[in-house]
């Protein structure tokens, strides 16, 4: 059976784990994902650290393009392009 833990150790755990995301695993990143939302836990701006399709982390050597309002990073592993919108 597995141990169930509180809303605010599930918070830490996530804290720790994207304080150093450059040498995490795709697995490892959607693991923390999935334990944020079953703890209803927004990710904010650590969701931007890696990419949305593969999970990879983007480690810096990725596209990156500002245009007008937009800023797009390409990722490096699938090709994927996330886009935010900038303030």
């Amino acid at each position: 059976m597995k141990k169930e833990i509180s809303k605010t150790e599930a918070k830490e755990n996530i804290e720790k784990f994207f304080y150093d995301i450059k040498n995490k695993k795709p697995k490892e990143i959607k693991k923390m994902k999935r334990l944020g939302m079953r703890y209803n836990i927004q990710l904010k701006d650590k969701r931007k650290l890696f990419c949305k399709n593969c999970y990879s982390p983007f480690q810096g050597k990725e596209k990156i393009r500002i245009k007008k309002e937009t800023k797009s990073i390409t990722c490096e592993s699938c090709g994927h392009v996330s886009r935010w919108k900038v303030k």
